[in-house]
């Protein structure tokens, strides 16, 4: 799934999350279940979050960077800092470096709470707590898109390995595919239309 159509399903799913669950919705919330609902497609060196980050898309580069990031922060947390939520941050790039798109732990479970543990843990020590449930629902929201795709995703990894799928999926890049997706953005951009005054009043 289009990283723009993960992107309003995020959205989506956070405005309604807010009528029953405590969220504030302000311009920061809709920023962090945006970037979350992105997020794990953060394995692949062609994704929409990639292409701000890496200078040249492929796995090679988005194993470099993200390994030597991970491995600076640690080290360096080690010599001057000695803070835990940098060593976690550390980790987490480390990871992220050497997951292969679909493949690893980040389109899974374990992956999900480990990074929102993480976001939760790490913004918390920075003063900006009260954003984990926008980053879940970002997350989780990608992860059950891509249930409805072809290929899966390996829900249960690393202790199964087989990836899990809807009984009715559309192959990503098809002509079906571009159809369905451009019908959920639509949906999604419709309720998110129609929430506007709610969301407005709340920010």
């Amino acid at each position: 799934m289009t990283g723009k159509a993960h992107l309003t399903i995020g959205i989506a799913a956070t405005v309604a999350a807010s009528k029953h669950f405590k969220i504030n919705i302000n311009l920061a919330s809709l920023t962090v279940c945006s970037i979350a609902s992105v997020f794990p497609d953060i394995d692949h060196p062609k994704s929409l979050i990639n292409k701000y980050i890496l200078p040249v898309k492929n796995k090679s580069v988005k194993l470099t960077i993200y390994l030597s990031l991970g491995i600076f922060i640690i080290a360096l947390n080690m010599f001057y800092f000695n803070y835990t939520y940098l060593n976690v941050i550390g980790i987490s790039l480390i990871l992220i470096g050497v997951s292969t798109h679909r493949e690893g732990v980040i389109h899974s479970l374990n992956g999900l709470f480990i990074f929102s543990i993480t976001f939760a843990y790490t913004s918390k020590r920075l003063g900006y707590s009260g954003y984990s449930i926008p980053f879940f629902i970002g997350y989780i929201s990608h992860i059950i898109a891509d249930m409805f795709t072809n290929r899966g995703v390996p829900l249960f990894y690393p202790f199964i390995k087989k990836k899990i799928k809807m009984p009715l999926t559309f192959r990503v890049g098809s002509w079906q595919g571009k159809i369905v997706e451009g019908l959920i953005m639509a949906s999604c951009l419709t309720y998110i239309t129609f929430e506007l005054p709610y969301i407005l009043s709340s920010l």
